[in-house]
Formats: structure tokens, C-alpha cells, sequence
């Protein structure tokens, strides 16, 4: 019998599923087992094994097989593929959720709190935003010599809003008109005109309901309502008011509501306190002193962990976290902590599902039209109406199929978001007084007596409390 069979006999060789790793195992055991080196190796060619052998383990095996008999042995290791980076739009200039935002200090000092709001003040025709292409992989090398065939890195998307443009490449955005960038729900990235308002929201300017951005530099007065398609920025404080943006709002004192009006961003919500205030904001509340006696509602997270950082009354709901130094106080005042909450996402799943149902059957009736006037072209049919109507269809097409792909990945984004409810938390920095309550997803926890640096979130039925890290 050649050493060849004889190995056979004894041997067997099993690969990972992508053939990376290719693993040695004692079929049939005797003591009196040998090979050499060199018959090993024959072995391991004559199935397919031609890269990446371990020489030291075959050695260490045709000197001591005795080791090896009662398990499986990587006897070869190939190379894994490297994954391709994704792409990703780059901003020429910071957006206003990514600044830090400080008054002006003048040389002598003293400072100017009317010069707080620096704008992105952009000119028609500036660049906005490029679009960096993802990245190619490296594939990886099979033990049996063949690639692995890497993972490709995704393409990145420009969010179109209002007032931008995109060159003919699709690869950068540009300002359309002079403006103030803003983002938007959903990341639209826009280019309103700007509002300025140099003093109070009053009977002598009136209820504002602008296309663009607002900016006020003095205070909003109970019973005005301030409405912006983009940010609104107040210099000073917000009585019992209505303001609603479809961007952020950033309110520099801060707000005493009176338990009247409402503050209501389609992004971010920013201020340095809320007392008796409602506030609603599709992604973060944040806030740096304290939040008293409010109804706060985000998507995501309500963050007040400043030097005061404190959270006393009322109703606090985010979507994924809500961080403080403090909650509640010695008096144990009633404030109801609750995270886990998102009706709206679910809410704009549906939405999203029936827009993409219209998408589809828009897209089919597109797609006939078209394929009539490309017969009729064919056969030199088309009139001029009929050409204006194809490049008219043919571009209603691209936009249909852009705006399919977004709300396509606007739905799986909400998916991952909503699967993620597991990572509903409250972090307490300092001390959470007794008199508060936790609600994570249907779960009650009522807090009797206070406790300093915790976290709470939900575990196997029940809301743990554990150390705060």
C-alpha cells in the first residue's frame, strides 16, 4: 500500500465554510502510527490544501502524533478578506449639531452674549458637501489557493433638501442660493434664507412663520408662536410660546414655559434650562443646567449632565436614553423617567411602506410609457412632444428610483433603531432621589429610597439597577 493510501486510511481533512481554515482529524487510531514529513505533506496537497500549512504543526505531528489523535487540528490557514470602507459624504463646513457654540469675548474681556450665534452663512454656488466613494476591499486567500471574495464597501447618498444642487457626476452638493445651511428630519440637507428678528418676539413684530431659518436675537413672549421650515436660534429666552422647526431650535437663557405653548424641533432641541416647559424633539433633547416640572419628549436621547445637571418633576420620555447628575429631590418630588418610547418611528415605518408601495406602481407606469415611446422611436415615430415627454419620464424615473432607495434605507435604519430598544437606559451621574420612577418599555420601577452613580435598564423581565461606569 503506498503512504499515500495508508494516510487515508488514518487521516481526514474538513475546511471552514469559506474555506480560510483547513482542519486535520485522526479518522482511525492506532499507536503504531507514522508518517514523516514530507508524506504529510503529499497528504495535505493531494486534498487540495496549497496555502498557508502550518509547517511547525505537520513537523509536530509526524513527531508526535499521539498529540493530535483525539481532536481537530488547523493544519492550514489561508488569509481573510478585508472588508471595502463605506463611502461617505464630507461636509465643507461643520452643521450646527457638531458645533460647539460660545459667546464672543471682546479683547477688553467683557462678554457678548448678542454675538453668540456664529451662522453657516453660505453664498450661492458654494460647495456644501462632496460625496467620498466607498473604499475597495482586498479579497482573502482560501486555503485551497482560490480567493475569497471581500465585502463590498456601500455607496454613501446625498440627502437632497430644499435650495441645494448637485453637479452633473452626482458627486458634490453646492448652495443653490445665498442662505443658512440646515438639516432637516431625515437628514436633509437644506439652504434656507434667513429671518433675523433684532429684539423681541412681541405685539411689534407678531407671529413669525418663515420658510427659512429663524433668528432671534432677544426672547419669544408667552402666547407668540414662532413656526421655521429650518433652525430657529434665540438669543434670548422662550415664555409660554409656540415654536416649531423643521431643523433645531437653540435657545441660549433658556425656558419658562408656564406650563403654556411648546417647543417642538425636528432634530435637535438645545437650551440651558426648561421650567414648566413642553418640549418635543425628533432626535436629542439637550440640556445644560436643569429640566423643572417639564413634559420632555425625544426620539432618542435627553441628555442634562452639566454642572447642575438636574431633572426634578414632570415626565421625561426618550426614545433611547436619558442621562443626568441628578433626578429628583430630598422632598421626593414625583418625576417620571421613561425611555424605550417611539411611536413616532413606527408611525413613519408605516408611512414609509405605503410611500414605497406608490413608488412601485409610480416606477411600473413610468416604465410602460416609456417602453411605448421607445418602440415608437425605433421606428422613427417620436414627435417633438413626444421626445420632450421621454426625457421628462426618463427623469421623473431617476428621481422615483432615488427616492425609492432612501426610503429603503430610511426603513431598515428604523428597524436596526427600533430592534435596539434593548439598549434603553438611564444613567444617573450623581444621585436619583426616592419619589422617581423608571419606566423602560412596559416595566415600572419605582424608586423608594435615593442612590448615587446607577444605571438602569431592562434585563430578563425586570429593569436592573446596576453601578453607573
Amino acid at each position: 500500500m503506498s503512504a499515500q493510501l495508508a494516510l487515508d486510511t488514518y487521516l481526514s481533512v474538513t475546511f471552514s465554510d469559506d474555506k480560510s481554515v483547513a482542519y486535520l482529524q485522526f479518522s482511525k487510531r492506532e499507536d503504531g502510527f507514522k508518517c514523516t514529513e514530507d508524506e504529510l505533506m503529499l497528504f495535505l496537497r493531494s486534498h487540495q490544501i496549497q496555502y498557508g500549512i502550518e509547517r511547525d504543526i505537520v513537523s509536530r505531528i509526524a513527531s508526535h502524533p499521539e498529540e493530535y489523535m483525539f481532536g481537530r487540528t488547523p493544519i492550514a490557514m489561508g488569509e481573510q478578506p478585508v472588508s471595502g470602507k463605506d463611502g461617505y459624504i464630507e461636509y465643507a463646513l461643520k452643521l450646527l449639531e457638531e458645533r460647539e457654540q460660545k459667546p464672543l469675548e471682546t479683547s477688553d474681556g467683557k462678554v457678548d452674549y448678542k454675538e453668540l450665534l456664529s451662522l453657516n452663512n453660505v453664498i450661492k454656488g458654494q460647495l456644501i458637501a462632496k460625496k467620498i466613494p466607498p473604499q475597495p476591499g482586498k479579497p482573502g486567500t482560501a486555503v485551497t489557493g482560490g480567493l475569497i471574495p471581500f465585502k463590498p464597501g456601500k455607496e454613501a447618498y446625498f440627502k437632497v433638501g430644499k435650495n441645494v444642487v448637485l453637479d452633473p457626476e452626482q458627486i458634490a452638493m453646492y448652495a443653490a442660493i445665498d442662505g443658512l445651511i440646515a438639516t432637516t428630519d431625515k437628514g436633509k440637507i437644506n439652504v434656507f434664507p434667513v429671518y433675523e428678528v433684532n429684539g423681541d418676539v412681541d405685539y411689534s413684530v407678531g407671529n413669525i412663520d418663515f420658510v427659512g431659518t429663524v433668528v432671534i436675537r432677544g426672547n419669544v413672549l408667552t402666547g407668540f408662536r414662532v413656526k421655521a421650515a429650518g433652525d430657529i436660534r434665540v438669543v434670548g429666552g422662550v415664555e409660554g410660546a409656540e415654536l416649531d422647526a423643521g431643523g433645531s431650535i437653540e435657545i441660549t437663557s433658556g425656558i419658562i414655559g408656564y406650563n403654556k405653548g411648546c417647543v417642538k424641533a425636528g432634530i435637535n432641541v438645545k437650551s440651558s434650562f426648561i421650567q414648566d416647559g413642553n418640549v418635543i424633539a425628533r432626535q436629542d433633547v439637550i440640556v445644560s443646567q436643569s429640566i423643572m416640572h417639564s413634559n420632555i419628549r425625544a426620539g432618542k436621547n435627553v441628555i442634562c449632565n452639566g454642572t447642575k445637571g438636574l431633572i426634578v418633576g414632570g415626565s421625561i420620555q426618550a426614545g433611547e436614553k436619558v442621562t443626568a447628575r441628578t433626578v429628583g429631590n430630598s422632598m421626593s418630588t414625583m418625576t417620571s423617567i421613561e425611555v424605550g418610547v417611539q411611536p413616532e418611528l413606527r408611525n413613519e415605518l408605516t408611512e414609509l411602506r405605503v410611500r414605497i408601495k406608490q413608488l412601485v406602481e409610480a416606477l411600473d407606469k413610468t416604465d410602460k410609457a416609456l417602453h411605448l415611446l421607445n418602440q415608437l422611436a425605433s421606428s422613427g415615430q417620436l414627435s417633438p412632444d413626444k421626445v420632450a415627454l421621454r426625457v421628462k419620464l426618463n427623469v421623473t424615473k431617476k428621481s422615483t428610483e432615488r427616492e425609492q432607495t432612501e426610503a429603503k434605507e430610511r426603513i431598515l435604519e428604523i428597524e436596526k433603531t427600533l430592534e435596539e430598544t434593548v439598549i434603553a437606559r438611564v444613567d444617573i451621574i450623581k444621585m436619583i432621589y426616592g419619589g422617581s420612577k423608571i419606566v423602560i418599555g412596559r416595566y415600572t420601577r419605582f424608586i423608594k429610597d435615593p442612590a448615587e452613580r446607577v444605571s438602569f435598564y431592562f434585563h430578563e423581565g425586570d429593569i436592573s439597577m446596576v453601578p453607573y461606569i
